[in-house]
């Protein structure tokens, strides 16, 4: 039961709050995309490998600030993920278990008595289920990588999973940009609880929305300002991890229970697009993990 904690909170924050806006009054606000990958990062093929993601967000006519209601909002998220041994060809006995997963959700962002709000639900598929084995295998062949070379018994088992995830920060502003810490709680796939901070310089986005990649935890942004400029973006956070789904405990190697992320990103905007690319420190995963490593993570999300 204590594995679902932080899933029932996030569920318990937003279900009793209906929605007040109706479908007719919605309208498209904005999109986010960001493709994560290590090899854009320490030009390697490992660990958390690679991903993409896309986020649609509907509602009232944005404003410049949050709403105060949940559900006026939406963010409507698909994303892919393939987490991997270092060698796909052939996996060193005690490194971690492929896992290729889809996550399908909704999210919601408000103000709560002056704090930023983002709450909502994922229904995740694991395993050899996904497809997305196949799709990496493809690719490999395509452009003369290495065989995905992963049998049944290295790979997470199928599964169908809800994981929700509760976010509540809050801007404290300077001339120049703005601190945000955070708190963060997750159940689920993966169960956890998260705290850091992120800081912001530049003016670009800050009349916007921006939404949180689970991975990285990047900011990216949903809802653009139009005044074009640039932001740098700087961030770090701490995790205790509870349990996951990736880690097995009847199988593959243990789950490391704390994690540390340190962040750094630019991102430059042309009235409606934007171009963004960030890096990402990630500490070990598991027990036997031989070092952390680094994820670049890129939007090109330019409209002609």
């Amino acid at each position: 039961m204590k594995r679902f904690l932080p899933l029932l909170a996030a569920v318990g924050l937003i279900a009793f709050s209906p929605a007040q806006v109706s479908a007719q009054d919605r309208e498209m606000l904005g999109t986010a995309r960001l493709f994560n990958n290590d090899v854009i990062g320490d030009g390697r093929d490992r660990w958390q490998s690679g991903g993409y993601g896309v986020s649609r967000f509907r509602g009232p006519e944005w404003t410049g600030t949050l709403p105060t209601r949940p559900f006026d909002i939406l963010e409507y998220r698909v994303r892919a993920d393939i987490r991997a041994p270092d060698n796909l060809n052939n996996p060193a006995p005690g490194d971690r278990l492929y896992a290729a997963t889809w996550w399908i959700g909704v999210h919601t962002h408000f103000d709560w008595h002056g704090f930023d709000v983002a709450s909502g639900l994922d229904v995740a598929i694991t395993g050899e289920q996904s497809g997305l084995r196949s799709f990496q295998q493809s690719i490999h062949d395509t452009f003369s990588m290495p065989r995905v070379n992963i049998g049944s018994a290295q790979q997470v088992d199928d599964g169908f999973f809800l994981h929700g995830t509760l976010e509540v920060a809050r801007d404290i502003e300077f001339e120049m940009g703005a601190v945000r810490p955070f708190l963060e709680l997750q159940g689920g796939v993966e169960t956890l609880a998260r705290a850091g901070v992120d800081v912001t310089f530049g003016s670009l986005g800050s009349d916007g929305l921006r939404t949180r990649d689970p991975v990285t935890g990047q900011r990216v942004s949903g809802i653009t300002d139009t005044r074009g400029g640039w932001s740098g973006l700087f961030g770090a956070d701490f995790a205790y991890v509870h349990a996951s789904e990736f880690f097995p405990t009847n199988r593959g190697p243990t789950l490391e229970d704390t994690r540390t992320r340190v962040r750094a990103g630019v991102n430059y905007g042309i009235g409606t697009g934007n171009l963004f690319y960030g890096v990402t420190y990630l500490s070990e995963e598991f027990v036997g993990q031989s070092e952390g490593q680094m994820v670049g993570s890129l939007t090109l999300d330019f409209r002609f």
